[in-house]
């Protein structure tokens, strides 16, 4: 390549713990082995491309403050070209194995959706010559049904027909270059598939109309022979007062409602998980208890501030509870860690697009080893293991095998009158535990 956004960076580094360089890794060793898989294969680190090529840092406060030296000031498709390149400069650079991506974001707009189309075809002919070169691969792909103004009442739940089909040829053509490009996975993310007031939503109606559309995406997705995973991103609000898709307990009902389950999984997101009142560790729990974890947007939000302010992750407990909750499903697979997280309006420079991401990457690297030497240790399972150890025998047992019934356990209490808890919950020694082996 001739032309270079970041010249004097070579390939990011790994120099241990005691290394004071700023642009090399302390703990991100992609071939460090742990509980026999490599750091590579238990992060399958992922690089947005909206946030980190096409954000501008703007806030409505104020214009964008981002130097970006790959962009010419236009939207044309030849600027979208070049910063492909650049693009998968920085991803190669830095070593992560995947990068992910809206249509919108890699190819300018047309006026007609044909237009449009002809864009995209002419930028993933230049994403699949960068994919050949540096052997950087797909995450996954979707498609931006928010940003233009056709879309301000929903896109797959708009009270407009036309907009619905418009929304729908639109996601017909991001599946479609996604299989193209080799794509791992497909996201379908809500942004305006809510409501902002009751008075005016037929909700029960918006609801079967978002379900025909999946149900149509999964038909296309067998009729192409695209054998990527189908996630879903649950978020609870902003921009819509209601998102449908509002945290993972509503997407599963959602999902066994209309007879999609086998089709999705989830895609989660700390700051999502934040600003629905949960945290990041109790999404996580319920996709295992489904087995409807796939993919995860590593980021993180200010919890003093309520919208979605996606910031890098740099919290040690936050990274080893999310790990461990994925080395007990034994790894992601057509998932990875998905950087959907933008430096602060103050970290203009294009360095600092490095600084987030090393820091990031880290993080995730100490939250694993943590997570390991937990696991290892076992002290805080076997806590959770005798906590729950009446129902290992006896009418515990026979609950959980379907043995029991009211009567029988009307039974047993009448001969255990006042039943003792045998067991403390230990939280502070399990939270003890925790800070010594970080």
């Amino acid at each position: 390549m001739s032309n270079q956004a970041f010249p004097d960076i070579k390939s990011i580094p790994f120099e241990g713990p005691s290394s004071k360089n700023p642009l090399a890794f302390k703990h991100y060793n992609p071939s460090e082995l742990i509980e026999g898989k490599s750091m590579k294969d238990w992060l399958r680190f992922s690089v947005v491309y909206w946030h980190t090529f096409r954000n501008s840092l703007s806030d409505p406060f104020g214009a964008g403050t981002a130097i970006r030296p790959w962009d010419d000031g236009t939207d044309s498709v030849e600027n979208a070209k070049n910063r492909v390149r650049y693009a998968f400069e920085f991803t190669q650079k830095l070593g992560a194995p995947y990068y992910a991506f809206h249509d919108r974001d890699v190819a300018p707009e047309g006026k007609t959706l044909a237009e449009s189309n002809k864009n995209l075809d002419a930028v993933v002919a230049v994403l699949k010559e960068e994919q050949q070169r540096t052997g950087i691969k797909l995450l996954w792909g979707t498609a931006c049904l928010f940003a233009n103004p056709r879309f301000l009442h929903g896109a797959a739940t708009s009270p407009n027909a036309d907009v619905y089909a418009y929304a729908a040829a639109q996601v017909k053509k991001a599946i479609e270059v996604t299989h193209e490009l080799g794509g791992e996975g497909y996201t379908f993310w809500g942004g305006r598939e809510g409501y902002s007031t009751l008075w005016n939503t037929d909700m029960k109606r918006e609801l079967d109309h978002l379900a025909r559309f999946l149900h149509m995406a999964v038909d296309y997705k067998k009729e192409i022979g695209f054998k990527g995973q189908f996630y879903i991103e649950p978020k609870p609000k902003e921009p819509t007062t209601h998102q449908y898709d509002s945290d993972t307990a509503a997407c599963l009902n959602f999902l066994r409602e209309y007879g999609l389950q086998d089709h999705f999984k989830m895609n989660l997101e700390t700051n999502h998980a934040t600003l629905a009142g949960h945290t990041m560790a109790h999404e996580i729990e319920v996709c295992l208890g489904a087995n409807a974890l796939g993919s995860i947007d590593a980021n993180t939000g200010n919890e003093l501030i309520g919208w979605d302010t996606d910031q890098f992750p740099t919290n040690l407990y936050l990274t080893t509870q999310i790990m461990l909750g994925v080395m007990k499903m034994g790894g992601l697979t057509t998932g990875g860690m998905n950087f959907d997280a933008k430096v602060r309006r103050e970290s203009f420079e294009p360095i600092d697009l490095f600084y987030a991401h090393i820091g990031g990457m880290d993080a995730f690297a100490r939250g694993l080893k943590i997570a390991a030497a937990i696991r290892k240790d076992g002290r805080i399972a076997e806590i959770v293991k005798n906590r729950y150890s009446s129902w290992d025998s006896g009418i515990g047992a026979e609950v959980e095998a379907g043995k029991a019934s009211f009567a029988s356990l009307e039974k047993h209490a009448l001969s255990h009158p006042d039943p003792i808890q045998h067991t403390s919950g230990r939280q502070e020694l399990i939270e003890n535990i925790v800070n010594e082996l970080i």
